[in-house]
This record gives structure tokens, sequence and C-alpha cells, in this order.
């Protein structure tokens, strides 16, 4: 699933959301320099972010597809996983992953990004948590369960005698094991989380168009897409169009030390 996001380029760059300028600019400014190499760079979306805040950006991406798209927008990338990526002898000043360090074994990646780093060079990773409104995660919870019935993929919709998880429940899960990780793997001081809430309103079809980037759905027939989008396109029209949703940017970030 980590390299079925490139079906769609263009869909993913236009529709997935950029992260808060705050958090970026925080973590240039507590890099000790502007080398910084992005991991699961994808088309580029956090990359630019880094560029226009000064930072000069290496990306890493498994996915041509996405690469090549990255690489049209004015980012740097070379193709592998993180794992198996030969950094050739260079350092960098800040190690990045934007939604994608779950791909990414947490303890070996850690480990990898203390080696890379130089001393004071700070491994950040971070990612969006929000939920759509309660009828338009029911409505594509319905749909979905029709359409891929034997998807192994959890949904977020709780039965009768269990409570909920939100998204911010499932990545403040993601981002300790992240922080554990990099306890684990050493060469780091304490990881502290960052934490930035926002606001995002969305349209019927900006709502459609960012959901075939999401994992559930980047795998389905295009038939069975079609009856996902029809059914949460219909939820929406009936709160009105549209609506608005709290976003939160979770980081979980440590500094290495001299002694990695």
């Amino acid at each position: 699933m980590a390299e079925s996001f490139g079906v769609d380029p263009a869909r993913y760059d236009r529709a997935r959301p950029r992260y808060p300028d705050a958090l970026v600019e925080r973590i240039v400014a507590t890099s000790p320099g502007p080398d910084t190499l992005d991991v699961g760079c994808g088309t580029g979306i956090a990359a630019r972010q880094f560029q226009v805040a000064g930072a000069t950006v290496l990306g890493v991406d498994p996915d041509p597809r996405m690469a090549a798209f990255a690489r049209r927008s004015g980012v740097e990338v070379e193709v592998a996983t993180f794992e198996a990526w030969d950094p050739a002898g260079r350092l960098f000043d800040a190690v990045v992953s934007g939604q994608a360090w779950h791909w990414v074994d947490p303890v070996a990646g850690a480990a990898k990004a203390a080696r890379i780093l130089r001393p004071g060079g700070r491994l950040a990773v971070f990612g969006h948590a929000f939920d759509a409104p309660p009828e338009v995660r029911e409505a594509f919870t319905a749909v979905y369960r029709q359409v891929a019935p034997d998807s192994p993929l959890p949904l977020r919709q709780a039965g009768r005698d269990q409570p909920t998880r939100t998204a911010a429940d499932i990545y403040q899960a993601m981002f300790a094991k992240a922080a554990d990780g990099i306890r684990t793997a050493g060469g780091f001081g304490e990881p502290e989380q960052w934490r930035c809430d926002w606001e995002r309103s969305y349209t019927r079809d900006e709502w459609l168009d960012h959901l075939p980037t999401t994992g559930a759905l980047t795998q389905l027939p295009p038939d069975k897409l079609a009856d996902v989008l029809d059914c949460v396109g219909a939820a929406i029209d009936t709160i009105g169009g549209g609506f608005t949703i709290l976003t939160t940017t979770l980081a979980a970030t440590a500094t290495r030390t001299d002694a990695a």
C-alpha cells in the first residue's frame, strides 16, 4: 500500500493538506543548518514548504511516480525506501518525514537517522489527525464495508459495545510508537511531542477529491471507488454541501546527541 499513493500524483499533490507553517519554521529554526532529508517525500508537499522556509531539501521516496512529480516541482529526489537508501557519506542537519514515518521501521529508521545527522541535528516526524463530521464518517464506513468487505483496514466506527476511536487517538498512538523507536535506537535526546491545532473547510468537491488519496481507497477499482464517492457526496449534501474540521498536526521530534 505504501507504493499505491502514486496512482494519481497530481490529485495527491492537489488534495492533500499542507503542514502548518509554524511547525515547518520551528523545525528549520531548531536545526543546526539547512541540509534536510525528507523521508517519504511523496510529491514534495512538505519538501517545498521546507524550501520556502530556507532549507535545502533532498527527498527519498520508494515510488518513482511520486518522485517524478516532486522533481517537476523543484525537489531533488532519490528513489528508495529509507531503510535501503544509500546516504553515500552525506550528512544532514534535519531528517523529516510528513505523513510517512509509519511506513518506516521505527527503530531501524531512527537509528539510520542518527547515523546521517550531524551533532545537534533534528529528527522530526509529523502528520495530520482529523475526522469528517459523523454523518460523513458513517456514510463512508457503510459503503466501504459493502464494496470492500475483505479489507484488512480498520475503520473508525464504534459498535454498540465499543467506544469510538478518533483520528487523534490513533495518531497519538502512532507518534508514541515513533517516540519509543527513537528512544530504543539511541543517539538522541528525549523525544518531544509538538502539536499544532488548526481548522480547514472543505466543499463537497474538495473532500471527494481528497478521499481517493487515502490508504483505504487508493487500491479500489474505479467502479467501487465511484460507489464510495457517490455515497459520501450524498451525505455531504445533507449537511449543506461542505464542512469545517479541526485538524491536529502532531510531531515526534528529538535532537541527535554528540555521542551518537
